[in-house]
C-alpha cells in the first residue's frame, strides 16, 4: 500500500474512530437530503412562477408551496449544519486526546529529540488543519454531493442538451485541479513542517528569555526568527499561487458555462423548444451545481493540507510509548544493576560502561565522582526514563522492565539539582503527582521539615501563591525546599536524591539535611553529591570515573584505598 493510500486510511480511522452516537450521524444526513430536497425543489416551482406570470395569471398555491419549501430547506440547513459541525468537534476533540494521552507516555529520550514547540505544533496547528477539514469543508462536501446528484438527474428530465453542456465543464475542471491537489500536498507538508520548526524556536526562546537577555543574543535570535518567518512566507505564497490559478480558473468556467446556456436557451426560447420558466429553473440548477464543484475544489486543498497534518500525526502516534509492566509487588525490595551500559543514542560514546552494583533494601548509597561521570543518568535509568543499551536492572529478583510503570515510579521521591516546579501554586506543587486528597494540614508539615513552612507563609497569599513560569518567582533554594517537601509528602520507598541541598545556605541547609535523615530512615536511598561532607556517613559509597565504577565502600576504606577519592577528600579539606 502506497504512501498516501496509508495516509488515507489513517485519516478515515481517525474519523470513525472519533465518531459520536451513529443515531446523530444518521439525524444530520436526514436533515442534509431534506435541506438538498427542499432546494431542488425551489427552481421547479421558479419554473411554473415564472411561467404562469407571464401566461398572466399566479396560483396562489404555488405562492405557498415556494414558501414553506424555502422554510423546510433554511431549517433543515441550520440544523444539519449544527449537527455536523458537533460531530466534526468531537472527532478532532478525540484525536487531541488520544494523542495528548499519546505524547505523554512516550519514552524521555523522544523528548531530547524533538523540541517541545514541534511536538506542541502537531498538537495544536495539525489538528487544527484536520478541524478545518471536517467542520467546514466535509459538511459542504456532503451536501453539495447529493445537491449536484439530485440537479443533475432533474436537469436531465428538463433538457439533457443543456445538461450535457454543462456537464463538459466538469472533465476540465478536473484535469486543472486534480495536480494542483498533489501540489497542494507537497507545499502543505512543507508549510506545516516550518510552522512546527517555528514554533519549536519560539519556545525556545521564550522559555529561556533571561538568557537572551543576558547574553545580549536578542540580534541574533532576531535574525533566527525573521529566517523562519521568511520560509513561512514563502510557503505560504505558493499556497496563495495555487490558489490564484484555481479560483479564478473555476470562475471562468462558471462564466462560460452561464453564458453558453444563457446563449443557447434563449434561441431555444424563441423558437419555442422551451418555456422561460424552464430557461430560468436551469440557469438556477446550474449555480446549484457549479457552486458545490466550487467548494468541492476548495475541499481538495483543504483535503491535502489535513492528509499532511494526518501524516505528521501518524508519525507522532507512532512513537512506541513507555513499557507498563505488570509485577507490582516490589515494596522493601533491593536495587541491582548487572552489567548495564548505556548510551543516548545508538552511535553515540557509552555514558556508562558495565556497571555493577546492589542497593540492599534500606541502604543509603552515595554516588560521588567528577561532573559527567553518569551518576544523574543512573538516576534516570531507575525512574526507567530510559532502557539499558545492554545489562540489567533489577529489583529484587525482578527486571526493572517488567515491573508496573506507574507504581514503581509513585513509590520514587526524586529531588534534582535543577528543582523544578511547575507553574501554578505552592500548594499545587508540593502536591504534584499524588494520587490522593492531601490536606493542608500534611502539606504544612512537609514545608515545615523541609524548612520551608517560614517563607511560604510569609509570602502575601500563603500556599496559593502563584510561583510563575517555572517557578521564576522563587529563588534557588526556595524552588529546592519545595521539591523537598513534595518528595516528602508523597513518603516513598526509593528516595534518589541528586545534589539535593546544592542551592541552600548553610543554616537552611543544616535544617533541610536533619529532615533528610528523618526522611531516609528504613528507605532505600541514593544520593548524588559533590560535597562529600554529607554523604562520609553513607552505608555505602561508589567512586564513578568516566562512566565506571572504580571503588565502592565506606569512607574509610575508600579514603586509605582509593586514590582519586583520596583527593576528592583533600580538595574539600574534609
Amino acid at each position: 500500500m502506497s504512501e498516501g493510500k496509508q495516509t488515507v486510511r489513517g485519516f478515515f480511522a481517525y474519523v470513525k474512530a472519533g465518531l459520536p452516537a451513529r443515531w446523530l450521524v444518521v439525524v444530520a444526513l436526514v436533515l442534509s437530503l431534506f435541506e438538498t430536497a427542499a432546494s431542488l425543489m425551489v427552481p421547479l416551482f421558479t419554473r411554473d412562477l415564472v411561467d404562469q406570470l407571464s401566461g398572466g395569471a399566479l396560483s396562489t398555491g404555488l405562492m405557498v408551496f415556494l414558501g414553506v419549501t424555502l422554510l423546510v430547506q433554511t431549517v433543515s440547513a441550520g440544523f444539519s449544519y449544527y449537527i455536523l459541525a458537533y460531530i466534526g468537534e468531537h472527532i478532532v476533540a478525540y484525536i487531541r486526546r488520544g494523542l495528548w494521552e499519546h505524547i505523554l507516555r512516550v519514552p524521555v529520550s523522544y523528548f531530547d529529540e524533538h523540541e517541545s514547540g514541534e511536538t506542541m505544533s502537531r498538537i495544536t496547528q495539525d489538528t487544527t488543519t484536520v478541524k478545518s477539514l471536517v467542520t467546514n469543508h466535509l459538511v459542504s462536501f456532503v451536501t453539495g454531493v447529493i445537491s449536484i446528484v439530485g440537479a443533475v438527474v432533474i436537469l436531465l428530465t428538463i433538457d439533457w442538451r443543456m445538461t450535457v453542456i454543462m456537464l463538459l465543464s466538469v472533465p476540465v475542471a478536473l484535469l486543472v485541479v486534480m495536480p494542483l491537489g498533489r501540489v497542494m500536498y507537497r507545499v502543505s507538508r512543507r508549510l506545516q513542517d516550518e510552522m512546527a520548526n517555528f514554533s519549536a524556536n519560539l519556545g525556545r526562546v521564550l522559555s529561556e528569555i533571561r538568557l537572551v537577555k543576558a547574553s545580549n543574543a536578542e540580534r541574533l535570535e532576531s535574525e533566527k526568527g525573521a529566517d523562519g518567518i521568511q520560509r513561512l512566507f514563502t510557503y505560504g505564497l505558493k499556497e496563495a499561487r495555487i490558489q490564484a490559478v484555481i479560483s479564478p480558473f473555476m470562475t471562468t468556467i462558471i462564466m462560460v458555462v452561464l453564458v453558453v446556456l444563457i446563449g443557447y436557451g434563449g434561441v431555444r426560447v424563441a423558437a419555442g423548444e422551451l418555456s422561460a420558466g424552464s430557461l430560468v429553473a436551469v440557469i438556477i440548477y446550474m449555480f446549484q451545481i457549479v457552486v458545490p464543484f466550487s467548494q468541492m475544489a476548495t475541499f481538495v486543498t483543504a483535503f491535502q493540507k489535513a492528509m499532511g497534518a494526518t501524516e505528521r500525526i501518524q508519525v507522532l502516534h507512532g512513537v512506541p510509548p513507555e513499557r507498563e509492566g505488570l509485577a507490582s509487588d516490589f515494596s522493601k525490595k533491593g536495587i541491582g544493576f548487572r552489567e548495564v551500559s548505556f548510551g543516548y543514542r545508538e552511535s553515540d560514546r557509552l555514558v556508562l560502561k558495565g556497571l555493577t552494583f546492589d542497593v540492599r533494601p534500606g541502604e543509603t548509597v552515595a554516588l560521588v565522582g567528577p561532573s559527567g561521570a553518569g551518576k544523574t543518568t543512573v538516576f534516570s535509568l531507575i525512574e526507567r526514563f530510559y532502557q539499558p543499551s545492554s545489562g540489567m536492572i533489577v529489583v529484587g529478583d525482578e527486571e526493572l522492565g517488567r515491573l508496573n510503570l506507574g507504581v514503581w515510579r509513585r513509590s520514587i521521591g526524586y529531588v534534582s539539582q535543577e528543582s523544578p516546579v511547575m507553574s501554578g501554586s505552592i500548594r499545587d506543587n508540593v502536591c504534584y503527582g499524588l494520587d490522593r486528597v492531601v490536606k493542608d494540614v500534611q502539606v504544612e508539615a512537609a514545608l515545615r521539615q523541609a524548612n520551608a513552612f517560614e517563607f511560604v507563609m510569609g509570602l502575601e497569599d500563603g500556599l496559593d501563591t502563584s510561583v510563575g513560569e517555572r517557578g521564576v518567582k522563587l529563588s534557588g533554594g526556595q524552588r529546592q525546599r519545595i521539591a523537598i517537601a513534595r518528595a516528602l509528602l508523597r513518603d516513598p520507598d526509593v528516595l534518589l536524591l541528586d545534589e539535593a541541598t546544592s542551592n541552600l545556605d548553610s543554616e537552611a541547609e543544616a535544617a533541610v539535611q536533619e529532615a533528610l535523615d528523618v526522611l531516609m530512615r528504613g528507605r532505600t536511598t541514593l544520593v548524588i553529591a559533590h560535597r562529600l561532607s554529607t554523604v562520609v556517613d553513607a552505608d555505602k559509597l561508589l567512586v564513578f570515573e568516566d562512566g565506571r565504577i572504580t571503588g565502592q565502600g565506606r569512607h574509610g576504606e575508600l579514603y586509605e584505598g582509593h586514590v582519586r577519592y583520596r583527593e576528592l577528600v583533600d580538595q574539600q579539606m574534609l
